[in-house]
């Protein structure tokens, strides 16, 4: 087995192109030589083709083949798809020369491979494994350098066995133990990376290369795999190989402290910003695995002291630069100093101090073991050991000063990262842990001079003091709270890693309820990618479910809120500003001061209980003097409120831990004196009264109050008597109140007794629609307010035009037949009948917006003019008429002319003698005689006799009624306008009928007999009968004009008109449902005729024909405006619905289906993006060529091509790989949708990104299937494409 992998390992990294190993030569040797074209990653498709074309002169289907021959069967990696991508490569292909043996070799190794993976797959793997994993790392090194020179992925690579390997406990302990894995790592990272070392071997990657950096990662990753799993036993030799690998990844940490350095930039700005992206990016990358590092330590306790000094030998060996430098002299208070010159703002500073970090971890755990730190205090500099800590501190806070402006953002950028949560556990937490360190060990008075001299203020407390100052004196000051107050670390502070976590969530929901997915972002994770927040988060918080929109969020309970920091260090300033004015606002609505007090911290651990010491220092009651007499001072202006908050929070941490028995003396100070000191003689008690009444601080007068408190009660006690008392105050008032209203009400009861509600009544008779007998129309004045010049307008017939805002679309929500053929071009389409499946039709939306039509169109002309000075794409088609809406951004095409109605009476008697002249069958004859006589050239001309009718209107409403009906035509038929097409009227009235079937989800259940037709007239079984009538009530006075004389109906000859076309076409429906009543084998007819289902047949007819009556009692009503009955508004008809397709509750059923997916044009395994279509269940191959078809000459992907047949070019598709709902809408227009699917933390999932499992939302789901069924899916599309606007959006011509 070694020789086969041998065998292998030596063949895939054979360089010769001519000559095979000595071991594998024989002696006849052969002169045949193969051209071997090698894929890369910069090459596309379209360049590898022409390359072929030229080089062979062979037919493109020949260079084709052989390109995806290259790309699919050589090596598995793919071409560049885009051959329009600025980032091909114009460099030559990489071709070489082989010698047949050489590449009969290289083949057979590269099967040889495959095939001792399957025989690995049946035998025992572990001595397999374990075999193979020592003789790939030989060559580690090598296959490393390998690869970072390369340009393939790492997924084809050998070097991503490297996972499989190290993650294995048995192996890596092998590796560890005989190979010395952790050494061989580092030292391949140091030798891949020597041109980024500058002459003080520090690394500098300006002038990077991200490809080169992305490939060492790789290297970095491997580090991790091997020591995710900590041994739980140490034998002497793994100890020995641990501590040797150790020593190695110093020297990398080495190369790593104080890179970079910068220096303040004075006088103009700097010109072109450094590269500081690489050195975060390996700080991220090495974040888990310094932890890492200091967790194997810590396992053993002699490592542990071994590692430890290791470590600071190498901090030391790099500070001895600032050994050797001078010394200055600092006084304050009666103390001295003495300590090295430097200074942030004037000399270099780095931001990257990895040795000095991995230093104040070991020194945490060495601590928590309890061992002796004085067997190595010889040479134990702690100053030397702060130093570097605190100058990052003290960067960080001039850059919030703005002192480093002129350096530009690269600085902003780098101190933003050292403080998030992604680095924050090894650089900023580190260093406050450092300083924590430093003052547990070194007298508190010179800890505090040193750190006011690195903060360079030491001469600020003794003199006028600047602007930049005022901002530093902050952030020492904050510096002073975290070394005191943030002690939520295990071996700092008496906490686990539990409490830690649940201190970061309470924080985090102080700002505001979260998400669960949010929660998780904000927290930092181990190298596991877990965060521990499953397990405590019920303990923190309480669960609030989504509804319909949304996500569900997470709480924080009422006891939880007693541990909020306002001054919590993890919080940015916006955070800050947001829990602030969250948790004041919560205590104002519960009849509380605002003061935010800190809560008690827990107990320093015995190394670091001197900390606590900072408090009783003359230094620190000098600070809290100096500032508290400034702020005193009416006429300083020398402090801020900010400032004044610092440091009062010193003095809150001395009064709020009773625990520690040290801080009594600290107590006892504050009561009497501020400190030991002649000049801290002054009582603080009384500044502190002071500061009560100066109203700068009018905001931090609860804080301060609540100080005092702390000693004097009495007002508390007195605070407390008068909420009471006003409590009591307001129970009495809300007693009197309502007992003057029942006083009132039984007063005056017999008003309330009288009085009802009333209503208008209308009698049955009044309700009626059709016939001589038909009711009032009822008229109301209408004053309406145009959304554009505010202006408002009474609207009549003789008045300008107002218009409602309005989208004309195809649609399919209604069909009865999904799948049915639907024709793309209406150039021969008749819309006189309307097939009743449904199948398409023609909707008209309107978000009910109200404009002048001056107004609209000065608002389009506007649009037009903007449209054209767009350097984006646009968001709407201005030459299909589109725009969006002014007031809520809807996408509209068109605007619909507001006509009143018009107010008819009817003369009963004139109507009972008509009605025994004018019987069903003489009316009839009438009509037949009309027809008879009817000029057919009126045909062409059906819109201006349309037009005609409303001559008593305005030019204004006769162009609005010409745009809105030619749009329709335009849009529903997708052909030009044609004004004079006599298709006009048709399609108008067919989207009236269609629209209102729409809103009153009107469907009827039909069965499609054969095809009994002529060859001209339809069969009644396929059309549409509401369509009918709506056509025909509509077109029905055109059977009156005349050229010559002015003729209309009468309104007494309209109300029969009505009528009887109603009586002819219900019975026509009616038939169409009798026809299609399922009765076994015996024809229906032979059962009407015989009378024997009588019963049955009626039930089924007014089952059927209910929902038909109610669409021609709705467009009776807005026809002719007779109040309609309550039923109209509030019956609910049996009816067949539309609705998307069943989906899985469980989401892995859906992953499951697409697995075995396989597309009907392609038989390779590439792998796909399956799309499923939520309207007929579909499963397409998405955003591949192998699905593209061409329309009207353009090429489409596979899911607009479904959604034109499927939808009339509206559809909603489920990437089922990427958990997305996608809406489209005609070629070029889509937008992303919220996937119906949630996990347990009621939130989705898109990307599949945190792999919780998914559940059905029927909630969400019943959302989207209204979104469609109410022909929202454009007005989604226009929205997202609104608030998401890009340079160059996504192509969903291709989707």
């Amino acid at each position: 087995f070694p020789s086969v992998i041998k065998y292998i390992v030596e063949m895939t990294i054979w360089e010769e192109e001519k000559e095979l190993p000595p071991e594998l030569q024989i002696r006849e040797k052969n002169e045949r030589y193969y051209c071997v074209l090698f894929n890369d990653e910069h090459h596309s498709y379209d360049h590898v083709i022409y390359s072929l074309q030229r080089a062979l002169d062979c037919e493109l289907a020949e260079a084709q083949l052989h390109t995806t021959a290259i790309d699919k069967e050589v090596c598995g990696h793919h071409f560049n798809y885009d051959s329009h991508s600025e980032n091909v490569s114009q460099h030559p292909l990489h071709v070489e020369v082989l010698h047949s043996e050489v590449m009969a070799h290289q083949k057979f190794a590269l099967r040889l491979g495959s095939w001792m993976n399957k025989i690995m797959s049946y035998s025992s793997k572990h001595a397999a494994y374990l075999s193979f994993s020592t003789c790939i790392f030989q060559y580690y090194k090598q296959l490393q350098k390998d690869y970072i020179s390369d340009d393939h992925d790492r997924s084809i690579s050998v070097t991503a066995l490297s996972v499989q390997m190290f993650t294995v406990p048995t192996l890596a302990r092998h590796l560890l133990e005989e190979q010395n894995v952790i050494s061989v790592i580092t030292e391949t990272l140091l030798e891949v990376l020597p041109e980024y070392l500058d002459r003080n071997n520090k690394f500098n990657f300006q002038g990077y290369s991200q490809d080169k950096l992305g490939r060492v990662y790789a290297v970095i990753c491997d580090l991790k795999y091997i020591l995710i799993s900590k041994p739980t036993i140490w034998t002497e030799r793994l100890r020995m190989q641990f501590l040797e690998g150790f020593r190695s990844f110093l020297k990398i940490l080495t190369c790593m402290q104080g890179m970079e350095e910068i220096r303040r930039q004075v006088g103009q700005h700097i010109e072109v910003d450094p590269d500081w992206e690489a050195a975060i990016a390996i700080q991220m990358q090495l974040k888990n695995i310094l932890l890492m590092f200091q967790e194997w330590c810590a396992c053993d306790e002699e490592l542990l002291l071994v590692a430890y000094k290791e470590c600071h030998k190498a901090v030391m060996r790099c500070s001895t630069s600032f050994v050797s430098s001078s010394k200055i002299v600092v006084q304050l208070c009666g103390h001295i100093l003495e300590t090295k010159s430097y200074r942030v703002s004037e000399d270099l500073v780095s931001i990257h101090l990895p040795l000095s970090r991995t230093l104040a971890g070991l020194h945490v755990r060495l601590s928590s073991n309890e061992i002796d730190l004085t067997l190595f205090q010889e040479d134990f500099q702690v100053e030397v050991l702060v130093e570097y800590p605190l100058r990052c501190l003290v960067l960080v806070a001039q850059v919030v000063a703005e002192m480093w402006r002129r350096n530009g953002l690269s600085l902003i950028s780098q101190v933003f990262y050292y403080q998030d949560v992604k680095c924050r556990e090894e650089m900023y937490d580190k260093d406050i842990i450092m300083l924590q360190i430093g003052a547990s060990l070194m007298d508190p008075n010179k800890f505090l001079l040193l750190v006011l001299q690195r903060y360079e203020l030491t001469d600020a407390f003794n003199k006028t003091i600047s602007t930049k100052d005022q901002v530093t004196i902050n952030y020492s000051t904050f510096s002073f709270h975290c070394i005191l107050g943030e002690r939520y670390v295990p071996g700092v502070g008496n906490v686990t890693k539990e409490e830690v976590t649940m201190r970061e969530i309470t924080h985090l929901l102080c700002i505001e309820p979260m998400p669960h997915s949010a929660i998780a972002k904000n927290l930092p994770e181990n190298e596991n990618n877990e965060t521990g927040l499953e397990n405590v988060i019920n303990k923190v918080a309480t669960f609030k479910r989504p509804g319909i929109s949304g996500h569900g969020v997470y709480e924080l309970k009422d006891e939880s809120l007693k541990d909020f920091n306002m001054y919590f260090y993890h919080y940015s300033k916006t955070q800050h500003s947001k829990a602030e004015h969250m948790q004041k606002k919560r205590r104002k609505q519960e009849n509380k001061d605002e003061a935010l007090p800190p809560p008690s911290p827990p107990e320093f651990c015995p190394a670091f209980s001197k900390v606590v010491n900072l408090l009783n220092c003359d230094i620190m009651m000098y600070i809290l003097r100096t500032i508290f007499e400034r702020a005193v001072d009416t006429d300083s202006n020398l402090w801020t409120e900010g400032m004044l908050q610092m440091v009062c929070l010193p003095e809150i941490l001395s009064m709020s831990d009773p625990r520690d028995s040290s801080l009594l003396y600290v107590i006892l100070c504050f009561k009497k004196g501020l400190g030991s000191s002649a000049l801290n003689a002054q009582n603080i008690q009384m500044l502190l009264e002071k500061l009560k009444g100066i109203p700068q601080l009018e905001g931090q007068k609860d804080m301060i109050t609540w100080i005092l408190q702390i000693t004097h009660d009495k007002e508390k006690a007195e605070r407390k008597r008068k909420a009471e008392a006003a409590r009591l105050h307001r129970q009495k008032i809300m007693a009197q109140m309502s007992a003057l209203q029942k006083n009132f009400i039984e007063t005056h009861k017999l008003m309330y007794d009288n009085t009802s509600e009333i209503a208008p009544v209308v009698s049955d008779y009044c309700r009626i629609v059709l016939g001589p007998k038909r009711g009032p129309t009822i008229t109301e004045k209408e004053v309406l307010t145009c959304i554009l010049c505010q202006e408002e307008q009474e609207v009549k017939i003789e008045s300008n035009a107002m218009v409602f805002s309005a989208c004309v679309q195809k649609s399919t929500a209604l069909t009865q037949h999904r799948g049915k053929p639907i024709e793309l071009s209406g150039e021969t389409l008749d819309p006189l009948f309307m097939d009743p499946d449904l199948a398409y039709g023609t909707y008209t939306g309107s978000c009910g917006h109200v404009m002048h039509a001056v107004c609209w169109q000065k608002y389009f002309e506007a649009v037009q003019l903007s449209s054209q000075q767009r350097i984006h794409v646009d968001l709407f088609d201005l030459e299909s008429g589109e725009y969006l809406c002014p007031l809520c951004k809807s996408l509209c095409n068109t605007v619909i002319p507001i006509i009143p109605l018009q107010p008819q009476k009817i003369n009963s008697e004139n109507a009972e003698a008509l009605a025994q002249l004018l019987t069903l069958a003489q009316w009839i004859q009438t009509v037949l005689a009309r027809i008879s006589g009817y000029n057919m050239k009126h045909t062409k001309g059906l819109l201006k006799f349309i037009l005609y009718l409303l001559i008593k209107y305005s030019n204004s409403i006769k162009e609005m009624v010409i745009l809105f009906a030619t749009t329709i035509y335009r849009i529903g038929l997708k052909v030009p306008p044609d004004e004079m097409d006599p298709r006009v009227p048709m399609m108008t009235w067919s989207t009236c009928a269609f629209t209102i079937q729409a809103i009153g989800k009107a469907h009827k259940k039909s069965v499609v007999l054969p095809n009994l037709q002529s060859e001209d007239t339809p069969c009644l079984l396929s059309i549409d009968l509401f369509h009918v009538l709506v056509g025909a009530v509509l077109a029905f006075p055109s059977l009156y004009w005349d050229d010559t004389v002015d003729l209309q109906p009468s309104s007494i000859s309209s109300s029969y008109n009505h009528l009887y076309l109603f009586h002819l076409i219900t019975m026509a429906h009616t038939l169409q449902i009798l026809l299609t009543i399922d009765t076994g084998k015996a024809p229906i007819w032979v059962l009407i005729v015989n009378n024997i289902c009588s019963c049955f047949i009626g039930r089924i007819n007014y089952n059927g024909i209910t929902p038909y009556l109610r669409c021609a009692a709705l467009f009776f009503h807005y026809l002719l405006g007779v109040t309609p009955p309550e039923e109209l508004l509030t019956s609910k008809y049996p009816r067949k619905r539309n609705s998307l397709i069943e989906l899985p509750d469980d989401y892995s059923c859906l992953l499951n289906q697409a697995s075995h997916f396989r597309c009907p044009r392609s038989s390779d395994d590439e792998r796909k993006h399956p799309v499923l279509c939520l309207f007929c269940g579909a499963i397409l191959c998405s955003q591949n060529i192998c699905c593209q078809e061409v329309v009207n000459g353009e090429e489409v992907g596979a899911c607009i091509f479904h959604a034109l047949h499927c939808g009339a070019g509206v559809c909603i598709f489920l990437k089922i790989r990427e958990c997305r709902v996608v809406l489209v809408e005609g070629k070029a227009r889509g937008c992303a949708y919220p996937a119906p699917y949630l996990d347990e933390y009621g939130e989705t999932d898109p990307g599949l990104k945190r792999g919780n499992p998914l559940h059905l939302s029927r909630e969400r789901y019943r959302k989207l299937h209204l979104v469609w069924q109410q022909h929202c899916i454009i007005e989604e599309i226009a929205r997202s494409q609104e608030t998401n606007q890009m340079l160059f959006g996504f192509n969903w011509q291709l989707l």
